[in-house]
């Protein structure tokens, strides 16, 4: 007896979900991936699969073509997604493909020849050395949150850490002694930090004087022992918290808008300029390819073509 269409439908659909479901758990458990990562993927490769059964009845992985693909980053850019957003889901729909095919739930690997689109270079946003120090020698107020929320930015422009890095730091991590920091990031990756200076100052004088006092008046229920950075509560602080911080503390000395990740890059351009080994710099940001970090002599080669402009006399004729 043959099965109705529907129910034909639904199993094919279900086969295709359910390599999804594979694929991320893949990413979680063998890949080690970040959960941030995982959720991006999840996200971009949902809508993947809801576009495909509801645009075109596709179900299954070997109904996928590479048409279709195509089709689908047309799509994305009719809807107005960024060219990083589109080439995030076209990386995660070759991914997913690519997965179906090697485990043998796909007969064909639709997307071997599909280009995702070329991600503009955009300089990173940064900030100055001036705006840096007027950021971080603002008056705080003299209590455990405000050598918190210096000794955070310290270190985020100090050490060139990511916002999830900086959340997830251990106490078991920092050798201050030694003038370290052990720092996981993307995809579990250790690699050793260096801190030193004011960040240093900063991170000492708050686990002396400031983590105690979060720790000690919180209830045990909220408490994180691990955790360097606590909220009010005594549990570790999240990564919307420190953009709240980050964003509170610039707008306080002029700098609209600022976030984490602009303090990683004052810290990498700042590093460059002043003479930092490229290779070093590398290690330091946990990049896995050097052309990641190369980005950044771009921006010092902007700032040298302006003091040209603003210092040579005949760059105005």
């Amino acid at each position: 007896m043959t099965a109705p269409k529907t129910d034909v439908a639904n199993q094919a659909r279900s086969a295709l979900e359910a390599g999804l479901a594979d694929y991320i758990d893949y990413l979680r458990v063998e890949r080690g991936s970040s959960k941030n990562t995982v959720d991006a993927y999840r996200r971009d490769l949902t809508a993947w699969v809801a576009w495909l059964a509801d645009e075109h009845n596709v179900n299954a992985p070997d109904q996928v073509e590479r048409g279709l693909v195509e089709a689908y980053q047309a799509h994305l850019h009719d809807e107005g997604k960024a060219a990083t957003s589109i080439q995030r889901a076209v990386s995660a729909i070759k991914g997913l493909h690519k997965f179906l095919y090697v485990d043998g739930l796909a007969e064909k690997l639709p997307t071997s020849e599909v280009k995702a689109p070329r991600k503009p270079q955009r300089l990173p946003e940064t900030i100055s050395v001036e705006k840096a120090f007027e950021l971080l020698d603002q008056p705080f107020p003299e209590t455990p949150i405000g050598m918190r929320d210096k000794t955070m930015l310290e270190v985020l422009y100090g050490c060139g850490l990511r916002v999830s890095e900086l959340a997830g730091l251990d106490l078991s991590a920092c050798y201050l002694d030694a003038g370290f920091l052990r720092i996981f990031g993307k995809g579990s990756k250790e690699r050793l930090v260096p801190i030193v200076g004011s960040a240093l100052v900063a991170l000492r004088t708050y686990l002396d004087e400031g983590r105690p006092f979060l720790h000690l008046t919180s209830s045990a229920a909220s408490q994180d022992p691990r955790a360097v950075f606590l909220n009010a509560r005594g549990g570790r602080i999240s990564r919307q918290s420190i953009f709240n911080v980050v964003e509170r503390c610039g707008a306080a000395v002029g700098i609209a808008g600022l976030h984490p990740h602009v303090l990683r890059h004052a810290f990498a351009s700042h590093m460059l300029a002043g003479g930092a080994d490229l290779r070093v710099l590398q290690e330091i940001l946990g990049h896995a390819d050097i052309s990641t970090t190369q980005i950044y002599t771009h921006v010092d080669r902007e700032h040298i073509r302006e003091e040209y402009y603003l210092s040579h006399p005949r760059a105005h004729l």
